[in-house]
């Protein structure tokens, strides 16, 4: 089952690749398998193993004249796609995402160009179909250059919707209309993406608050949960309503804004121990909290892979700054404290 070698393995050159596997099957059907699956993809349980092996898939009883649909190599993403041509003969062509999502993908690459024509010719896909479109996902248009693809393949690309729920609208119209074009990010988007937010920064919060209500600090331990609680709940929920263009400001704000009541109800006291345990506070949670907006900008539409890169390089040392120092002077207040007693 090999590949002809000088031609398969590259996305150059114009020789013809015969496909040496056949098409794998696809149903519409989910089972109650798959939603396991998604379930553990939302939870963040095993992050890297939903993958979908790559390769094309026929989907009900596809023609030459059938179309064909891109995906990437992600449970979700595939079962988005086959879900919603419930009752429809496709070519389904999924490309090796690594387990990742067709817009995360695209931002970091493995979605693109090169991709999509390897995989146009590992498949044989001219001999599979009598036409030269494909059909991809809007949200894959940042990793994949149309013209390139059409230049190295014959396959000219057409842009579906933006949700694959759309895609038998699309199809019976044959165009996507300005509603499909448009992205969006409502509350139940961004509702889904907090277990799988919650999943990774939880077991550090209750480590630490373990650590902290050991040593007889119990109000310490409820500031950590809070300040997480604020990174992973509240500012998904509350993002189009934060003032600020940058996640990190916005994360800065929203921990000033709920760490800011516990500083003002006292507790550090009095003097030089209690501005340190004020200020301490003032600078550690709500860098948490903005450390954990940051992070995610890589579940939004909303960003690019140029402004989060541009976002990490303008404000992770000020982050860095602000928990070490905060730390320090909550460290000193303890101390005296220990002291005192």
């Amino acid at each position: 089952m090999g590949l002809d070698e000088g031609c398969c393995g590259s996305t150059t050159g114009t020789c013809a690749c015969r496909q040496r596997e056949p098409a794998m099957t696809a149903t519409a059907d989910l089972t109650w398998r798959d939603y396991i699956d998604h379930l553990a993809a939302r939870l963040g349980f095993d992050r890297s193993g939903h993958r979908v092996r790559p390769g094309l898939y026929r989907l009900n009883n596809p023609s030459p004249e059938s179309p064909v649909f891109a995906s990437a190599g992600y449970t979700l993403s595939f079962d988005a796609l086959r879900s919603s041509l419930a009752g429809r003969d496709a070519w389904l062509l999924v490309l090796d995402t690594m387990g990742i999502n067709v817009w995360c993908a695209a931002g970091k690459g493995t979605f693109g160009t090169d991709e999509l024509v390897r995989r146009i010719r590992l498949a044989d896909l001219a001999g599979q179909v009598s036409h030269r479109t494909i059909i991809l996902p809007q949200l894959g248009a940042p990793g994949v250059s149309a013209r390139s693809v059409a230049q190295q393949s014959g396959f000219h690309v057409r842009w579906g919707p933006v949700r694959a729920a759309d895609l038998p609208a699309f199809l019976d119209a044959g165009e996507a209309s300005p509603a499909m074009r448009r992205v969006t990010f409502p509350l139940r988007d961004r509702i889904v993406l907090i277990p799988v937010e919650l999943a990774h920064a939880l077991p550090y919060a209750l480590a630490a608050s373990a650590v902290a209500i050991f040593f007889g600090h119990a109000d310490i331990a409820g500031t950590v949960l809070l300040s997480v609680a604020a990174g992973t709940v509240l500012f998904p929920v509350l993002l189009p309503y934060l003032p600020a263009k940058d996640y990190t400001v916005n994360g800065l704000l929203l921990g000033f804004a709920v760490i800011t009541p516990v500083v003002a109800a006292g507790g550090g006291g009095t003097g030089w121990p209690g501005l340190l345990w004020a200020g301490g506070n003032l600078l550690l949670w709500p860098a948490i909290t903005a450390f954990l907006a940051l992070n995610f900008t890589g579940c939004t539409p909303f960003t690019s892979r140029s402004g989060v890169k541009l976002e990490i390089s303008r404000y992770m040392r000020i982050i860095a700054a602000m928990a070490a120092g905060g730390a320090a002077a909550l460290a000193l207040a303890l101390l005296h404290a220990g002291g005192m007693a």
